[in-house]
């Protein structure tokens, strides 16, 4: 996928006003309409243009595409950042996809497909008497720590809400809030805060706030759904004539686990219900790794040699014709 340069492709600068934005939009649309310019890449510089300004006008998708940073260059290989939204928070969970031309596979990597959607649920509708409006819904993506999901814990998190300022430049405005993350929680699972989006109108309410919730990297643990996997190291001499080894759990316990003996490179040793916690709750998985020590010295070098004499073993054998 390449990276698309809107700045560039509308011809003003990074911290252009919404009005500068605005105007470059009219004259290079005017310039390439498909009705005015018959030039055979008309059309295309047409729609470049159209998409281009459907991210810079619109104050959360342009807060989104500027946290990409300023060194990528058009044209040039790209691939978005891991969580690169993580704690921005909008009024709509796709960065308001609301632009119906055709979409680039870079605008779609980045928004999703466009789509229409006002508000959140019951959001801006008449209720009662009056004009009352229930406020937006607000969204965003949070990362949370693996244990969280395992015992449950109480975060302050920091949301970045964009907006635009007097002069018309986007800036973004912080606010923290304390957040209750259940236990048993999975990534994909929003987190509603009710009444923490959108102020309403009259006697509306305001509208929610919904967390996506997803986790940090762990060194450790790999997670599919609810199940957990864990690479386990085994010297040779444990894997070959059987051990029992602790292993540690998301949980923060420490589990001893028992080797059998011959036990290979990738068996997959399931312990039931020590995943993440659910009403049916996930599995852990332990993945066996054959890990050699070093040899560094001459004695350790003397200690493999007459390990090589002891057995008429070739692990290639299945490699011959």
């Amino acid at each position: 996928m390449k990276f698309r340069d809107y700045y560039e492709t509308l011809g003003v600068a990074r911290n252009a006003t919404e009005a500068e934005i605005k105007t470059a939009y009219r004259k290079l649309a005017r310039k390439y309409h498909p009705d005015v310019n018959k030039e055979k890449d008309a059309e295309e510089r047409f729609k470049e243009v159209g998409e281009a300004y459907a991210v810079l006008k619109d104050t959360e998708k342009r807060a989104a595409y500027d946290q990409m940073g300023s060194n990528w260059k058009n044209g040039q290989d790209f691939t978005p950042p891991p969580n690169w939204n993580e704690g921005f928070e909008f009024t709509d969970g796709n960065f308001g996809g609301n632009y119906d031309g055709d979409q680039s596979e870079f605008f779609e990597s980045l928004f999703g497909r466009g789509r229409h959607r006002q508000g959140g649920r019951g959001g801006h509708q008449r209720q009662g008497q009056g004009m009352h409006f229930k406020g937006q819904d607000h969204h965003a993506k949070i990362l949370i720590d693996l244990a969280d999901a395992y015992n449950g814990a109480q975060r302050t998190i920091a949301l970045h809400m964009p907006t635009l300022d007097e002069g018309g430049h986007v800036i973004t405005q912080e606010r923290k809030l304390d957040v209750s993350i259940p236990k048993g929680i999975k990534a994909g699972q929003n987190l509603r805060l009710s009444g923490q989006g959108g102020p309403g109108m009259g006697e509306g309410g305001a509208g929610d706030l919904y967390l996506e919730i997803d986790f940090h990297p762990n060194p450790i643990y790999r997670i599919d759904g609810k199940d957990v996997y864990l690479d386990l190291p085994l010297a040779p001499w444990e894997a070959a004539l059987g051990a029992t080894v602790k292993v540690p759990t998301p949980a923060g316990t420490t589990l001893e686990l028992n080797i059998p003996a011959n036990t290979q490179a990738g068996r997959k040793m399931r312990l039931k219900g020590k995943g993440i916690p659910s009403k049916e709750p996930g599995d852990l998985y332990v993945v066996t790794m054959i890990t050699t020590p070093p040899a560094d010295t001459e004695a350790q070098k003397e200690a493999y040699q007459q390990f090589a004499k002891a057995f008429e073993f070739n692990p290639r054998t299945h490699l011959k014709g």
